[in-house]
C-alpha cells in the first residue's frame, strides 16, 4: 500500500480533455493514479478477486518518483535551485492534513470498537507522524500480507517510504545539477533503482523475512528512483511554456503498444502474482515497475490516445482523490472487520464488509479532500492553524469549516489520548497462544511412552505436533487426554514438523499415536504426507485440519482428507467443520481459539482418536486402502 502520489504538475483541472499541453503538465496520470488506488483497495476489500492488486503500490511509487522529479526540474529551471524549505512545506500541506484527520479519526473509532483495534496503536501513531512505520513494523514482525490481525494504520508503511524518498530527492538532485551532467544523473539514478530491485531479489531468494524485504526502503525504493531516472530522462527545459504537437499515427500507434502492452501485463500481473511469495519479490514486482514506467512514458506525451482515454471524467476524479482513498480504505477495513468479527472475513460476510468500507471511504475521502485538503492547500498550513484559532477573521464557509474542525479536535484528541493509554499490549490472538505457551511450561513431566496401544488410547500414548492452533489449544488437550505429549509453535508449518516427528522416531520418543495439526500456515506437499506416512510407520496418525482466512486452507483440507481416505490408521480430526458453526469462540483473527473453542478442538481430535479404534482402522496400518 502506499500513498498516491502528490505532486502538483498532473493533469491540469478543468483543461480540457485531450488537448495539446505545454510540457510542465502531463494527461493520463490521474486516471493511472484511479487504476492503481483500484487495484490496492480491491485487494484488500474484497479477497480472492484480484489476488496480485498489492503491485498498485509500485505503480504509485513509479508515478510518484516521476512526478516529484518533475516539479523538482521545473523549479530548477525557472529559479536556478530547488528551494528545499519550501518543497518540503509544499508536502507538508499537501500530506499533513489527511493524514492527521485519518489517525485521530480512526483512532478515536477504534476506541469505541475496541479489542483488537488498539493493540500497539501507540507506536503506530507515532510511526505514521514521523513517517518510518515501515521500519517499526519491521522492527515489529509485522506481516504485510496477513488480514488475521492487523495494524490500524498498516498502510502508512509505504507513504513512509515516499515520505523518506523526498527528503533525500532535492538534496541529491541538488548536488547532481550542480556536479553533473544531466545524462550521468540519470546514469546515477538508474543504477541506484535497479542496485535497490536487486536486493528486494537477493534478499527474498535467500530466505528472508517477507516484512523485511517488502517493507526496506532499501529494498522497495526502486520504483521511486526508476521514476526520477525517467523523469530526468524525457524532461526538455527549452520546451515549458510551448505548446506541444501531436505524434502522428504512426507515433500514437506505437505509443498505444507500449501503454497498452504495459497496462495488460500490470492487469494480468494483479490476477496472477501470489502475495509474499518469492516469485512477487524476485521478478513480480520488478516486473510490474518496468511496465509502469513504459505507460508513464507512453501516456505523457501530449495527445496520446490512451492518455486522452485516461483522462476521462470519472477516472480524473477518481485520481485527484485517490490520495484520501488509500489513506481511509484500511484503517475502516480494519475496524469493520473488528465489529464484524470472523463473519466478516469469509464468503458473504467478507463481500458486505468489503462494499460497506468501500461506501464509508468514498464518503470520507471526498469530505476531507472538499473540507479539509483543498482549504489547506489554498491557504497553507500557518493561515489554517490561524484561521482554526480565530475563526471570526475569514469568509463564512471557511468559518463553518474552521468550527467543524475545531470541534473534530476536540472529540478526538482526548479520545486518543485514552486510546494510547489504554491500548492492550497483546491481541487476543496473542492471549490465547500465550495461555498455551504457559500451560506447556507449566506441564510436568509426560509419562514414558506406552510399548503398546490400550483399547481406549490416554495421554501417554499420545504424541501432538502443531503450530500455534494446537499451542492454543493445548490446555484442553491436557485437559482431555492427561499426559499427553504437545510440540507447538507459531508459524510452524508441515515441513518443519516433520523434522521434529523424525527426530522424536529417532530418539525413541514417539508414542503409538500422533496428532499432526500443521495445515495453518502453508500447503502440505504430498511427499511430506508420504514421508510423515513412512515415520509413523504402524502408529495410529491424525491428521487435524485447518480453519483460517487463507487461500492455500481449501487445498490443505482436501489433501488431507484424500490422504487419509487412501490410508488406514490415518484418520482427519475435522476441526474445521467443528470451530466453523461458533466463530466466536475464536480469537479476533479468527484463527486462533480461545478456551472454549480449544475444547472444540480437543473434542476433534478425540473423535478422530476414538475412530482410530474401530475395526477398519485398527489393522493394516501401513497398507493402502485401495
Amino acid at each position: 500500500m502506499t500513498a498516491p502520489p502528490t505532486a502538483s504538475v498532473s493533469a491540469r483541472p478543468g483543461a480540457r480533455v485531450g488537448a495539446p499541453r505545454s510540457s510542465g503538465w502531463f494527461g493520463g496520470l490521474d486516471g493511472l493514479r484511479a487504476l492503481a488506488v483500484t487495484l490496492v483497495v480491491v485487494y484488500h476489500l474484497f479477497p480472492g478477486a484480484l489476488p496480485g492488486g498489492f503491485i498498485g503500490v509500485d505503480v504509485f511509487f513509479a508515478i510518484s518518483g516521476f512526478l516529484i522529479t518533475s516539479l523538482l526540474l521545473r523549479e530548477a529551471d525557472r529559479s536556478g535551485t530547488i528551494r528545499l524549505g519550501r518543497f518540503w512545506r509544499r508536502r507538508a500541506r499537501r500530506l499533513l492534513p489527511a493524514l492527521g484527520a485519518t489517525l485521530l479519526i480512526c483512532t478515536a473509532a477504534a476506541l469505541a470498537v475496541g479489542r483488537d483495534a488498539l493493540v500497539g496503536i501507540g507506536g503506530q501513531l507515532l510511526g505514521a507522524a514521523f513517517f518510518v512505520s515501515n521500519w517499526v513494523y519491521t522492527a515489529t514482525g509485522v506481516d504485510y500480507f496477513a488480514k488475521d490481525a492487523p495494524e490500524l494504520f498498516r498502510n502508512t508503511w509505504s507513504l513512509s517510504i515516499e515520505e523518506q524518498f523526498y527528503v533525500v530527492l532535492p538534496l541529491l538532485l541538488l548536488l547532481l545539477l550542480r556536479r553533473a551532467k544531466r545524462s550521468t544523473a540519470v546514469v546515477l539514478l538508474f543504477a541506484l533503482g535497479i542496485a535497490s530491485a536487486i536486493w528486494m531479489a537477493v534478499l527474498a531468494l535467500g530466505g528472508a523475512p517477507p516484512t523485511r524485504v517488502y517493507f526496506g526502503s532499501d529494498t522497495h525504493v526502486f520504483g521511486l528512483l526508476l521514476g526520477a531516472a525517467l523523469a530526468l530522462r524525457m524532461y526538455r527545459p527549452e520546451q515549458l511554456g510551448v505548446v506541444a504537437s501531436v505524434p502522428d499515427r504512426p507515433a500514437q500507434l506505437r505509443l498505444l503498444a507500449i501503454s497498452g502492452g504495459g497496462l495488460a501485463v500490470l492487469l494480468w500481473l494483479a490476477c496472477v502474482l501470489r502475495e509474499g511469495s518469492v516469485e512477487s519479490f524476485a521478478g513480480g514486482i520488478q516486473l510490474a515497475t518496468a511496465a509502469s514506467l513504459a505507460v508513464i512514458a507512453a501516456v505523457t506525451r501530449p495527445g496520446a490516445w490512451l492518455g486522452r482515454a485516461l483522462d476521462v471524467a470519472p477516472l480524473r476524479w477518481i485520481g485527484a482523490r485517490s490520495y484520501g482513498i488509500y489513506l481511509w480504505h484500511w484503517p475502516v477495513w480494519v475496524l469493520g472487520a473488528e465489529l464484524m468479527g470472523p463473519e466478516g472475513r469469509t464468503g458473504a460476510g467478507a463481500w458486505t464488509l468489503g462494499i460497506g468500507v468501500l461506501l464509508i471511504t468514498i464518503a470520507c475521502a471526498t469530505l476531507s479532500y472538499r473540507y479539509l485538503e483543498l482549504p489547506i492547500r489554498a491557504l497553507g498550513l500557518r493561515r489554517s492553524l490561524g484561521l482554526l484559532l480565530r475563526p471570526a477573521q475569514g469568509t463564512p464557509r471557511r468559518r463553518r469549516i474552521a468550527s467543524a474542525v475545531l470541534v473534530l479536535l476536540l472529540l478526538t484528541v482526548p479520545a486518543v489520548t485514552i486510546a494510547v493509554a489504554t491500548a492492550p499490549s497483546r491481541s487476543s490472538s496473542a492471549e490465547a497462544i500465550l495461555r498455551g505457551q504457559e500451560a506447556l511450561r507449566k506441564k510436568q513431566a509426560t509419562p514414558p511412552p506406552t510399548a503398546a496401544a490400550s483399547a481406549k488410547p490416554a495421554g501417554g500414548d499420545i504424541t501432538a505436533v502443531g503450530d500455534s492452533v494446537m499451542l492454543a489449544s493445548s490446555p484442553e488437550l491436557e485437559t482431555r487426554y492427561p499426559g499427553i505429549s504437545i510440540d507447538a509453535e507459531v508459524s510452524r508449518g508441515l515441513g518443519a514438523g516433520l523434522g521434529i516427528v523424525e527426530d522424536l522416531a529417532k530418539r525413541g520418543q514417539l508414542r503409538h499415536v500422533l496428532v499432526i495439526g500443521l495445515g495453518t500456515n502453508g500447503p502440505v506437499l504430498d511427499d511430506d504426507l508420504a514421508r510423515l506416512r513412512t515415520v509413523a510407520g504402524t502408529r495410529q496418525l491424525v491428521l487435524v485440519n485447518a480453519h483460517a482466512d487463507r487461500d492455500w486452507i481449501p487445498g490443505v483440507n482436501a489433501d488431507l482428507q484424500k490422504f487419509a481416505a487412501q490410508h488406514r490408521g490415518v484418520v482427519v480430526a475435522d476441526w474445521n467443520a467443528a470451530i466453523t458453526p461458533r466463530p466466536e469462540l475464536l480469537a479476533g483473527d479468527g484463527i486462533h481459539p480461545e478456551p472454549e473453542g480449544g475444547a472444540r478442538y480437543a473434542d476433534a481430535v478425540s473423535k478422530a482418536v476414538v475412530a482410530l479404534q474401530q475395526p477398519d482402522e485398527a489393522i493394516g496400518f501401513g497398507a493402502p486402502r485401495r
